[in-house]
């Protein structure tokens, strides 16, 4: 069997490219919406979809910057040991849509820098890690990033739906089963006399 550290390059490659699908997806979600959508609240913790951007922005900051001793340049503010609890959850009205999503591209940009530039196998260190998970690989840390980022996309799913109904994976492959408003109707009333049979028996 081969090494897989003999085809670091295309390993690379194919962890990057399900980074990049998360963050794409993500971004997706803001597509056409005015300030206001992007920013309100939809549940009662306040997630919210410019909030979910910035979040993941200063996620990457911290993973590919700080833990390899590759900082991200002029980080923001709101990343200060000072700064409110939850500031990288939600927009304040001096940071503009597109202000954050530009933040985003150039961190993502900065984070693939420093994939470029390490073997999987380099050696990093996460602060706010205890000290048995750590040291860490590169490896490790796009793992990681995977999983957080397409666990944020996820949540971008449901508030953009809760927002104004639009759903889907990404622009041009919404991969549904469904493209009718009028169906979707009739599957969730379907669903909803399935899950009301256990509450009044007839289940």
């Amino acid at each position: 069997m081969q090494d897989w550290r003999m085809d670091e390059i295309h390993v690379k490659a194919d962890l990057q490219r399900y980074l990049q699908s998360g963050r794409d997806a993500l971004l997706w979600k803001l597509s056409g919406l005015n300030d206001y959508d992007a920013r309100r609240p939809v549940v009662s913790t306040g997630t919210n979809l410019l909030g979910l951007v910035k979040h993941v922005a200063g996620v990457e900051i911290g993973y590919f910057g700080d833990c390899f001793a590759r900082p991200f340049p002029n980080p923001p503010a709101w990343l200060d040991e000072d700064a409110e609890d939850n500031a990288d959850m939600w927009a304040t009205a001096g940071e503009s849509l597109q202000d954050t999503v530009e933040l985003y591209q150039r961190v993502w940009a900065h984070s693939d820098a420093t994939i470029a530039a390490l073997p999987l196998d380099a050696a990093g260190h996460v602060p706010w890690w205890s000290d048995r998970r750590n040291p860490v690989t590169l490896y490790q840390i796009l793992i990681h990033e995977i999983a957080e980022t397409h666990r944020h996309a996820g949540h971008a799913d449901l508030a953009r739906e809760l927002i104004d109904g639009s759903a889907g994976l990404v622009a041009g492959n919404e991969n549904l089963p469904f493209t009718q408003a009028a169906t979707w109707a009739e599957h969730r009333d379907r669903l909803e006399n399935v899950a009301r049979g256990f509450l009044d028996g007839s289940a």
